[in-house]
């Protein structure tokens, strides 16, 4: 089955014990929890972790209406952002100093590269992510549909172990950054006193 919001929420409710549904809006419980939960948990679950399938890079477009105050520049942030990592200038990722006010970036800096975390469509989630996400969706169907305390706890324990599983096998998906600046190596390298 190809995944979709219905798709995981389905996986979710079978792990509980429940039916299966076959839309969102179809008016039984099971799918007005699932309508209600899934869209903030999902968010809530990608926003976490610089997940390498949900992070991107771009420049953004600068808007003509100045900051009132602190920055020089505003700049559309792009759809589906939900959380910044860095910004810089063009060739670099990083290294500018911003602030994220309403819907805008602020800046100093008359282009902006932005690192963030975005919305992707579920049908771009790895396997281990959305396992991460069904046991997280799983524990917090539970109590409103079968009302068992101890039941959502154990869930909540084993949501947290494959959102571990999942960062571990995400964050193995790129070279380890190397330290910089910091202040310790520098001295060692140096072979100060």
């Amino acid at each position: 089955m190809p995944l979709s919001a219905l798709a995981l929420c389905s996986r979710a409710l079978l792990k509980i014990g429940a039916q299966p549904i076959a839309s969102l809006e179809e008016g039984t419980a099971e799918a007005e929890v699932a309508a209600n939960l899934y869209p903030g948990l999902r968010d809530a679950l990608l926003s976490i972790h610089p997940w390498s399938f949900a992070t991107g890079q771009e420049s953004l477009p600068r808007l003509t209406a100045r900051p009132t105050g602190d920055f020089q520049y505003a700049f559309q942030l792009p759809s589906g952002f939900l959380r910044a990592l860095s910004a810089g200038l063009p060739g670099a990722g990083r290294g500018l100093h911003y602030r994220i006010l309403e819907d805008r970036l602020h800046a100093n800096a008359e282009q902006v590269v932005l690192t963030h975390i975005f919305r992707p469509d579920e049908t771009a989630f790895p396997p281990f992510f959305a396992a991460a996400l069904v046991a997280r969706l799983a524990a917090e169907f539970c109590l409103p549909l079968t009302e068992n305390a101890n039941r959502a706890e154990m869930l909540h324990r084993l949501a947290e172990q494959e959102l571990r599983a999942a960062r571990l096998a995400d964050s193995q998906q790129a070279t380890a950054r190397a330290l910089e600046d910091f202040p310790l190596i520098a001295a060692r390298n140096g072979g100060g006193a």
